[in-house]
């Protein structure tokens, strides 16, 4: 591909992103960093420019891929939304609801393209759910329960995962933002009306916190001022609701189930492992319930996220952005936030 491409944030899923770049054919043209041992690391291994200063990025590439922590999402998206650049932006839109907007607004000027990376979305499993659910084989879908459960999932206390300045939140931000996305993309993004919900903070701030294994070392109790889990429940227009439980830790076995619920079936389906059934009853002779289970293969679903942004490049692919979505997202977390703080529900598009 033609495209000369950079990533802003040369950390775990900087490197990551890099991985895919190269096996998709596309050119890393170079990396910005503010971590000198994150750029040395990152030149090293794809022998390419690295800068301390993404605007000298800038001056060298057509696209950009955003990895950095939630809180520099904003300073370095809508410097290259007005340099025209085409912009990948890892989830969540911002750190705050506040953060989220500006982006937005400026990825709406710019003549660059937008994309949130919600790569769930991108998932076999989800794709065979959408197909079916655009085929009117679910009938008329009313409730999606999606979980996204750790048991012992906390990433790395100390990091800036867990720190509120910098983060915006814990597990609702972290993991909610992937199951909040992927109910309402398979309810076809109908409008927020109302939200109720409980963040908790339980097991962070523990001395005995049991780690197992994570994305960072743990570095104990000191500065974890964030949500390890929450639990929600989501009105959407038409009735169509959304329950939502997310754990970085808690005391019950993983799970990552959704299903989505309609008047002619049902869809459970596993987000990690990508188990997939449909659930439905008939009274075509007697009466039965049928359960089938779908067999597909696993895809890698930052490949194909990264496959989709620069191929609706090249072919100038103006469909609607996801960062709208993404804004609905971060306006639904911000929601469930002020429910828990405030002990009351939230009519999404109120004031403070």
């Amino acid at each position: 591909m033609d495209i000369e491409a950079g990533i802003v944030g040369l950390g775990n899923i900087g490197q990551y992103h890099a991985e895919r770049l190269v096996d998709l054919g596309v050119t890393l043209a170079g990396g910005m960093d503010i971590a000198a041992e994150a750029r040395t690391r990152f030149a090293r291994r794809y022998d390419v420019d690295v800068y301390d200063d993404h605007h000298e990025l800038y001056d060298n590439i057509d696209a950009v891929i955003i990895t950095t922590p939630n809180k520099y999402h904003e300073e370095y998206a809508i410097d290259a939304f007005e340099r025209g650049l085409d912009v990948l932006l890892e989830k969540p839109l911002g750190h705050s609801f506040g953060s989220a907007e500006r982006i937005a607004e400026a990825a709406a000027q710019s003549d660059g393209l937008a994309m949130v990376g919600f790569n769930n979305r991108f998932a076999n499993t989800v794709q065979i759910v959408k197909n079916r659910i655009d085929r009117s084989e679910l009938g008329q879908l009313s409730h999606v329960e999606a979980n996204y459960i750790r048991r012992r999932g906390i990433p790395g206390r100390g990091s800036w995962f867990t720190r509120q300045q910098i983060a915006g939140g814990g597990s609702l931000i972290d993991l909610g933002v992937h199951a909040i996305d992927l109910a309402l993309y398979l309810l076809g993004y109908p409008d927020v009306k109302e939200v109720s919900g409980v963040a908790r903070s339980e097991f962070g701030g523990r001395d005995e916190y049991a780690y197992l294994d994570m994305w960072a070392d743990d570095a104990g109790p000191d500065g974890f001022d964030v949500d390890d889990s929450a639990s929600a429940f989501i009105r959407c227009a038409g009735n169509r609701t959304i329950s939502l439980e997310v754990a970085w830790a808690t005391n019950r076995p993983a799970t990552h189930e959704f299903v989505v619920r309609g008047s002619q079936s049902a869809a459970r389906f596993d987000l990690l492992e990508g188990d997939l059934s449909f659930h439905s009853a008939s009274n075509v002779g007697p009466d039965h319930l049928e359960d089938t289970s779908i067999e597909t293969r696993q895809n890698d679903t930052h490949s194909d996220e990264q496959r989709e942004f620069f191929e609706r490049i090249i072919d100038g692919d103006e469909r609607g952005s996801s960062v709208e979505e993404a804004l609905e997202v971060q306006r639904v977390i911000d929601g469930i936030y002020r429910s828990s703080e405030e002990g009351r529900t939230i009519t999404i598009g109120e004031s403070d």
